[in-house]
């Protein structure tokens, strides 16, 4: 960092972040990521990480961030589940950052759940 406008950039990027991970809405998508200690030994923190970016990539104001604990089927983790208002909860298991932008681009955006990503294909 060598200017005060590169501090500024700084501090814009990460406020933006902050947002993303703000609930501000009853309309809300809710995209709960499990951070118990099987969630983050699984690898759970870059799956936040790319979540929260990808999030605030596409400024997606309406999409509230959170960490949760143990969500119980710490075989299937890192989990992170979309909770949309009026719609059933939908359980993504075995995530990875590459599989949270999917989510992000298939389910959030476009409405489409990412089928094979559930605990219902995975747990077969």
């Amino acid at each position: 960092m060598k200017s005060v406008e590169e501090l500024l950039a700084i501090k814009n990027k990460v406020k933006g972040q902050m947002n993303v991970r703000s609930e501000n809405g009853e309309d809300n998508i809710r995209v709960l990521v499990g951070m118990a200690t099987c969630g983050i030994a699984a690898g759970a923190r870059p799956v936040l990480n790319a979540l929260v970016e990808e999030v605030a990539k596409r400024n997606l104001s309406n999409v509230y961030i959170a960490q949760t604990g143990c969500i119980g089927v710490c075989q299937y983790e890192p989990i992170v589940e979309i909770v949309e208002p009026g719609k059933e909860k939908v359980t993504y298991c075995k995530m990875t950052p590459e599989k949270a932008i999917r989510v992000v681009t298939d389910h959030i955006v476009n409405g489409k759940p990412v089928a094979e990503y559930t605990i219902g294909a995975v747990a077969k």
